[in-house]
């Protein structure tokens, strides 16, 4: 049901916890399955130094959170910003069908915590979108779900 990425991900989660003094927090839910996801962000000169997360949910959120901040970490805002749904279910070798929302909450999550820096430092980044309070799959804020 689930890959061994995955599965490695959810045992041995990177990058969990709480960063003190984070320069950037975002957090989504969804209200659906009760899953929540909080991301926290390092940044220096336009890159992304450090990131950890916080997530109340299954193991399917616990691991896109952990392949999210390990697929941003190091990166500038404009790359984080690049990073989609699909890119998080590629790099854990994909969910089932009714988990695919996990990875919504990833993407949604790293927008969230840059759009937080952003509006705190007003700076304006292409691609930043208004961060969305409930993240429901048929709802999703795109034109088109990637997946």
């Amino acid at each position: 049901m689930y890959s061994e990425k995955v599965m490695d991900h959810f045992d041995h989660p990177r990058n969990a916890g709480v960063i003190q003094n984070a320069d950037a927090v975002g957090t989504v839910g969804n209200a659906k399955c009760g899953d929540i996801m909080r991301i926290y962000l390092k940044i220096e000169d336009e890159k992304i130094k450090d990131v950890s997360f916080k997530t109340f949910g299954c193991g399917a959120a616990v691991a896109t959170s952990s392949m999210a901040t390990e697929l941003v970490k190091g990166k500038s805002i404009e790359e984080a910003l690049t990073i989609t749904n699909k890119a998080v279910l590629d790099a854990l070798d994909g969910l089932p069908p009714n988990k695919i929302h996990c990875s919504l909450l990833a993407e949604e999550a790293i927008n969230a915590a840059i759009y937080n820096y952003a509006t705190l430092n007003h700076k304006h980044y292409k691609g930043l979108r208004e961060p969305v309070e409930d993240i429901y799959e048929d709802e999703h804020p795109h034109d088109a779900l990637e997946i």
